[in-house]
Parts: structure tokens; C-alpha cells; sequence
């Protein structure tokens, strides 16, 4: 089984402000809004570059989510930057109204997502927005693993025509993919091959899926790991290929399992090939305060969790 190993640790919201540079140097018609949270999304660099495409707009993002659809109406590309909680939960019938509803080709960029915003407590957190997001007519959907691809998914989805929700964290989380990897929307990536189980993970827990994996080797049961990166539109041939040989599946995800990753996969399962699985998430709860181990550990959504849940699931075969 490939290992896989890394040499740092960064933030994934630090992806999203190089890939936002980035873009600043390569597409003119890319703009930045930020409410009031320059600091925490990583916008610094792209403001110093390019000081008259970027709006503060403060504490006040529905405005935010309408000025960002006016402006694609004059060929611009904005990046919305808040917390996932103010970039969904807050503004949701901005996001519906003025952007889904009319296709505007609007970048919603959301940090500080799931329990590992941490010691904010459930009031900043959000396990829902997954959820809330995929269920508007036209909305990409994409949840990135580490700070490379962070970086390589806000570079692609300037090119992709219509709206987007991008979703980053906090914390200090591996690099293990590749610093010039292509990133393809609706593309999953196999990182391990296996016969006896297929985890799909997303987000943060795709390292943890990962670490799980070499644990499951220890006990002589072969994991085939697959980063699900974009939960919508979602890859049903990459999960369709692997089960069929596998015979069973585990879905991680720093989410509730009601409206997430888990619950897409189901759906696919169902209409195609019926399979036992198991659901690494939230279940239908608040967060609370806490350092993110303290909670990834307390809610289930590490390493560990990932082995016992597999272990269930071969059970059922």
C-alpha cells in the first residue's frame, strides 16, 4: 500500500490566500470581498497587489452576496471571504435569491467550516453548510484536504463558469498532495487501492482516512482510499468502481451525516448498487468549545474512529 508522509503542517485557509494571489497576478477580472475577516481568510497578499479589486465590506455579508452578484453582471469574478457559517447559514436566501437562482458566476470562499474552527464553539461552527449548499440548483460544491489543493481548487474554479462554495479550516493539517497538481471539479482522487473496503473521506478527514488505512494494514485488511474533494457534482463512477470491488464503504466527512457526503453516497448506492455502509460524522448536533483534537476525537471523526467503523462494515458483507 502506497504511504504517504509529510513534511509540514499548514492551514487550509493559507491554500485559499496563495491560490487568491495567484489569481490576482493571472486574471484581471478576478475580485475580492471580504466581511471583515482580511486576517483569518488570508486575503492580505491579494489586497497588497491589487488594492482596487478588493471591497471591505464589514459585518455585513447578506450585502456582501449581493454586491458580489452585481458585480458579475460586468464580466468580474468575485471571491466572497467569511466564515462558513456567515457564508452560508447567515446569507442563505442571498446565496438562493441573487446567485443561484440567475447562475451568477460567484466564488463563495468559506473558512473556520466543521468543529475544528474550535474553541469558538457551536455558535461559529457549522456542520450543516454542506448540506444547505448542495441543495441549490447549479451549486459546485467543494471540500479541499490540505493546503496544496486548497491553493490548486481557489486557482480552478476562476475558470469554472457559474456558482462555486468552497470550504476550508482553521487548523494546521498535513501536506500530503502534490504543490502542482491539477485540480479537476467533479474529479475524485484514489490515493491507496484496496480490496476489502472503500473509505471515501473529505476534507480534513481524508489525512485522517489515510493514517486509518495503515492501521487496517497492520491488521491485514487492505482500504482503498478515495479524497472526494467536490461533493457536488460528485464522482459516481469513481464510488461505483471501487465497491464493486470492495463490497462495502465508509464515508468521513467533518459534517453532519444528515445532508453531507455520506448521505450523496448513499444516494448513489441505492440507485446503482446497493451496499453495506457506515457514516464517519456528526450526528445531528451542535459543536461546542474545545481544541479541534479534543473534538474530532469526542464527535468520531479521526483515525480511529475510521477503524472501528470499518470494522463494522465488514460485518456486514
Amino acid at each position: 500500500m502506497k504511504k504517504y508522509t509529510y513534511t509540514e503542517k499548514q492551514d487550509t485557509r493559507s491554500g485559499f490566500g496563495a491560490g487568491l494571489a495567484e489569481l490576482g497576478r493571472t486574471n484581471p477580472n478576478v475580485v475580492a470581498l471580504c466581511a471583515d475577516l482580511i486576517g483569518s481568510l488570508k486575503m492580505e497578499k491579494f489586497i497588497e497587489e491589487n488594492p482596487e479589486r478588493f471591497f471591505q465590506i464589514g459585518i455585513a455579508e447578506a450585502n456582501m452576496m449581493g454586491i458580489a452578484a452585481g458585480l458579475t453582471i460586468g464580466g468580474k469574478i468575485p471571491f466572497t471571504g467569511t466564515f462558513a457559517n456567515f457564508s452560508t447559514g447567515r446569507v442563505y436566501d442571498q446565496i438562493r435569491q441573487s446567485i443561484a437562482y440567475s447562475n451568477k458566476n460567484v466564488k463563495i470562499c468559506a473558512s473556520h467550516a466543521g468543529l475544528t474552527l474550535g474553541e469558538d464553539g457551536a455558535t461559529h461552527q457549522i456542520l450543516e453548510d454542506i448540506g444547505l449548499m448542495k441543495m441549490l440548483p447549479g451549486m459546485t460544491v467543494i471540500n479541499t484536504c490540505d493546503y496544496n489543493q486548497t491553493k490548486a481548487a481557489t486557482i480552478a474554479i476562476a475558470d469554472h463558469q457559474g456558482p462555486v462554495y468552497l470550504r476550508f479550516g482553521r487548523p494546521k493539517v498535513p501536506i500530503f498532495t502534490d504543490a502542482d497538481q491539477k485540480f479537476e471539479i467533479g474529479k475524485a482522487v484514489q490515493l491507496t487501492e484496496g480490496t476489502d473496503v472503500t473509505i471515501v473521506a473529505t476534507g480534513h478527514l481524508v489525512w485522517e482516512a489515510l493514517q486509518a488505512s495503515e492501521a487496517l494494514e497492520e491488521k491485514g485488511i487492505s482500504a482503498e482510499v478515495i479524497n472526494i474533494h467536490t461533493i457536488k457534482p460528485l464522482d459516481k463512477n469513481a464510488i461505483l468502481k471501487s465497491v464493486k470491488k470492495t463490497g462495502c464503504i465508509v464515508t468521513a466527512e467533518e459534517h453532519n451525516y444528515l445532508g453531507g457526503l455520506g448521505e450523496s453516497v448513499a444516494r448513489v448506492l441505492s440507485e446503482n448498487l446497493p451496499t453495506p455502509q457506515e457514516f464517519i460524522a456528526t450526528h445531528d448536533t451542535f459543536g461546542e468549545s474545545g481544541t479541534p483534537e479534543q473534538l474530532m476525537e469526542k464527535y468520531g471523526l479521526n483515525s480511529s474512529a475510521i477503524v472501528k467503523a470499518v470494522t463494522k462494515v465488514l460485518e456486514r458483507k
